[in-house]
């Protein structure tokens, strides 16, 4: 199944951020049969990060979550909130993928 993570950093902990990055994005390259696209989240057209979204395939929501905080961001405190999401792809490249009854 496909799940949507998304991912509301705390902003007292953004020093975490750059501090745990190549960790995270080396967690991300080990993961990347799991987890198919990552990045940050902005508020409006700023620049400081609000957060991250990821897209996962995994078997249930349970499997995500232990992703999740496997990460290792999840222990630094980053992390203000967490949303899995059960997530049906319908349109890609400019297909649409269902059957449109």
């Amino acid at each position: 199944m496909r799940y949507a993570v998304i991912f509301r950093d705390n902003p007292d902990r953004s020093d975490a951020r750059a501090a745990h990055m190549p960790a995270h994005l080396s967690f991300l390259k080990a993961n990347a049969d799991t987890i198919h696209s990552a990045g940050p989240l902005f508020q409006g057209d700023g620049a400081e990060g609000a957060g991250g979204l990821w897209l996962v395939e995994a078997a249930n929501a349970d499997a995500v979550q232990a992703l999740v905080e496997a990460d290792p961001f999840w222990p630094t405190g980053l992390r203000k909130s967490v949303e899995v999401l059960r997530w049906q792809r319908v349109f890609a490249e400019g297909a649409v993928l269902i059957d449109q009854k």
